[in-house]
């Protein structure tokens, strides 16, 4: 699962690492689900950037709410179910971050930790639709992180994590005409050994808190 991520990297960092544009950012420190995050998808000819809310409501939904259980889609699934079948194939996007934060079971109650890699900037695979209110004509884009089975740095922490795409798979997972064989094989577990984690503070157990003490390590 992924549930509350952060992205606070300086904007020119983030436009050089990823080669696009930034129209509007705010560095962040506690993303969570139902906000905006800043989001990669293609036409087809090139990369545009923008921000998609995250929680998934697919086209046909009745209710927009149902985005709130839809913030993560499982890999090992994904070409299967109804809801992100479809999306799979056609509609792929990019959601940004330079960490994420995963809870760990102890006996003294449940500690968070940020995980982050050593390449800084990343991206999460992801899936976006877009969904009309038939009676007000308003819109939602909306999107979801596609998880998957832990490395061995994260299943001490949580029993999944979401998939990071390699810089050198992200134009193939944007690009339409990949054959969905080859995207099932993006969907694994990035290396252990290019990953670190530390525990930080409570604080962040609540959206509210949106402060560069959310990231700071305990130790």
């Amino acid at each position: 699962m992924c549930g509350r991520f952060t992205l606070t990297a300086d904007k020119e960092e983030i436009e050089k690492h990823l080669q696009v544009d930034l129209f509007h950012y705010t560095p962040r420190y506690n993303i969570a689900p139902s906000q905006p995050v800043l989001s990669i998808i293609s036409n087809g000819e090139q990369k545009k950037a923008g921000y998609l809310r995250w929680g998934l409501v697919p086209s046909w939904a009745k209710d927009p709410k149902i985005g709130y259980k839809m913030i993560n889609a499982r890999g090992e699934t994904i070409h299967e179910k109804s809801a992100f079948k479809r999306l799979f194939e056609r509609r792929r996007c990019l959601i940004v971050a330079d960490g994420f934060y995963e809870w760990k079971r102890t006996e003294q109650g449940k500690k968070p930790y940020r995980i982050t890699v050593h390449e800084g900037i990343f991206t999460f695979a992801g899936l976006w639709d877009r969904w009309i209110d038939a009676k007000k004509g308003s819109e939602l884009t909306t999107c979801t992180i596609i998880t998957t089975e832990p490395n061995k740095r994260i299943s001490d922490i949580h029993d999944r994590m979401p998939v990071i795409l390699h810089r050198r798979d992200w134009d193939r997972w944007l690009d339409k005409t990949t054959h969905l064989a080859t995207l099932k094989t993006l969907l694994h577990s990035y290396p252990a050994e290019e990953m670190d984690a530390y525990e930080v503070s409570t604080i962040v157990n609540s959206p509210k808190n949106e402060s560069v003490d959310c990231i700071q390590s305990l130790t």
